[in-house]
Protein backbone atom coordinates (compact mmCIF):
# COMPACT_ATOMS: atom_id res chain seq x y z
CA UNK A 1 0.00 0.00 0.00
CA UNK A 2 1.35 3.41 -0.96
CA UNK A 3 1.42 5.64 2.15
CA UNK A 4 0.93 9.38 1.69
CA UNK A 5 3.26 11.74 3.55
CA UNK A 6 0.67 14.52 3.75
CA UNK A 7 -2.82 15.49 2.65
CA UNK A 8 -3.23 17.07 -0.79
CA UNK A 9 -3.89 20.78 -1.17
CA UNK A 10 -7.52 19.99 -2.05
CA UNK A 11 -7.92 17.89 1.09
CA UNK A 12 -6.29 20.63 3.16
CA UNK A 13 -8.80 23.13 1.75
CA UNK A 14 -11.66 20.84 2.83
CA UNK A 15 -10.24 20.78 6.35
CA UNK A 16 -9.65 24.56 6.30
CA UNK A 17 -13.35 25.04 5.54
CA UNK A 18 -14.40 22.72 8.40
CA UNK A 19 -12.04 24.50 10.80
CA UNK A 20 -13.17 27.99 9.75
CA UNK A 21 -16.82 26.98 10.31
CA UNK A 22 -16.01 25.61 13.78
CA UNK A 23 -13.89 28.68 14.56
CA UNK A 24 -16.75 31.02 13.67
CA UNK A 25 -19.14 29.16 16.00
CA UNK A 26 -16.53 28.94 18.78
CA UNK A 27 -15.78 32.68 18.63
CA UNK A 28 -19.51 33.51 18.70
CA UNK A 29 -20.01 31.28 21.75
CA UNK A 30 -16.95 32.77 23.45
CA UNK A 31 -18.24 36.31 22.85
CA UNK A 32 -21.67 35.35 24.26
CA UNK A 33 -20.03 33.87 27.37
CA UNK A 34 -17.90 36.98 27.87
CA UNK A 35 -20.97 39.21 27.45
CA UNK A 36 -22.76 37.19 30.13
CA UNK A 37 -19.76 37.35 32.44
CA UNK A 38 -19.56 41.11 31.99
CA UNK A 39 -23.33 41.23 32.59
CA UNK A 40 -23.87 43.43 29.55
CA UNK A 41 -27.58 42.68 29.51
CA UNK A 42 -28.18 43.04 33.28
CA UNK A 43 -30.90 45.41 34.45
CA UNK A 44 -29.17 46.48 37.67
CA UNK A 45 -32.10 46.12 40.12
CA UNK A 46 -30.63 43.18 42.08
CA UNK A 47 -30.60 45.09 45.38
CA UNK A 48 -34.43 45.25 45.57
CA UNK A 49 -34.86 41.56 46.51
CA UNK A 50 -35.25 40.39 50.15
CA UNK A 51 -31.99 39.70 52.02
CA UNK A 52 -32.32 35.89 52.44
CA UNK A 53 -33.15 35.37 48.77
CA UNK A 54 -30.39 37.78 47.83
CA UNK A 55 -27.79 35.65 49.67
CA UNK A 56 -29.04 32.50 47.93
CA UNK A 57 -29.08 34.23 44.56
CA UNK A 58 -25.55 35.55 45.06
CA UNK A 59 -24.36 32.01 45.91
CA UNK A 60 -26.00 30.67 42.77
CA UNK A 61 -24.67 33.57 40.73
CA UNK A 62 -21.12 32.96 41.98
CA UNK A 63 -21.31 29.25 41.13
CA UNK A 64 -22.78 30.06 37.74
CA UNK A 65 -20.07 32.67 37.15
CA UNK A 66 -17.36 30.11 38.02
CA UNK A 67 -18.87 27.65 35.56
CA UNK A 68 -19.02 30.35 32.86
CA UNK A 69 -15.39 31.28 33.51
CA UNK A 70 -14.38 27.62 33.10
CA UNK A 71 -16.48 27.33 29.93
CA UNK A 72 -14.94 30.50 28.50
CA UNK A 73 -11.43 29.21 29.29
CA UNK A 74 -12.20 25.90 27.54
CA UNK A 75 -13.65 27.80 24.60
CA UNK A 76 -10.53 29.99 24.41
CA UNK A 77 -8.32 26.87 24.44
CA UNK A 78 -10.47 25.32 21.68
CA UNK A 79 -10.13 28.50 19.57
CA UNK A 80 -6.34 28.45 20.00
CA UNK A 81 -6.27 24.76 18.98
CA UNK A 82 -8.30 25.50 15.85
CA UNK A 83 -6.04 28.45 15.01
CA UNK A 84 -3.05 26.11 15.44
CA UNK A 85 -4.68 23.68 13.00
CA UNK A 86 -5.03 26.49 10.43
CA UNK A 87 -1.34 27.25 10.86
CA UNK A 88 -0.51 23.57 10.25
CA UNK A 89 -2.59 23.73 7.07
CA UNK A 90 -0.53 26.74 5.94
CA UNK A 91 2.67 24.80 6.72
CA UNK A 92 1.24 21.68 5.01
CA UNK A 93 1.85 19.67 8.18
CA UNK A 94 -1.86 19.35 9.03
CA UNK A 95 -3.20 15.89 9.78
CA UNK A 96 0.18 14.34 10.55
CA UNK A 97 0.33 12.43 13.84
CA UNK A 98 2.96 14.17 15.97
CA UNK A 99 4.02 10.87 17.56
CA UNK A 100 4.20 8.53 14.57
CA UNK A 101 4.50 10.93 11.62
CA UNK A 102 1.70 9.05 9.86
CA UNK A 103 -1.51 10.61 8.58
CA UNK A 104 -4.38 10.89 11.02
CA UNK A 105 -7.49 9.32 9.42
CA UNK A 106 -9.78 11.83 7.68
CA UNK A 107 -12.77 10.59 9.68
CA UNK A 108 -11.07 11.65 12.92
CA UNK A 109 -10.03 15.03 11.52
CA UNK A 110 -13.57 15.75 10.33
CA UNK A 111 -14.84 15.18 13.88
CA UNK A 112 -11.84 16.64 15.76
CA UNK A 113 -10.23 18.98 13.23
CA UNK A 114 -7.62 20.23 15.69
CA UNK A 115 -6.33 16.71 16.48
CA UNK A 116 -2.56 16.24 16.44
CA UNK A 117 -2.69 12.55 17.38
CA UNK A 118 -4.47 9.55 15.91
CA UNK A 119 -6.74 7.62 18.29
CA UNK A 120 -4.07 4.89 18.58
CA UNK A 121 -1.37 7.41 19.53
CA UNK A 122 -3.67 9.15 22.00
CA UNK A 123 -4.50 5.83 23.66
CA UNK A 124 -0.83 4.82 23.72
CA UNK A 125 0.00 8.10 25.49
CA UNK A 126 -2.59 7.44 28.21
CA UNK A 127 -1.05 4.07 29.17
Amino acid sequence: MNKKARYSDEELEEFRSIINDKLKVARTEYTALMDQLMNKDGNGVDDTSPTYNKVLDEGNANQSKEEMIQMSQRQQKFIRALEGALLRIENKTYGIDRMTGELIPKERLRIVPHATLSVASKNARKK
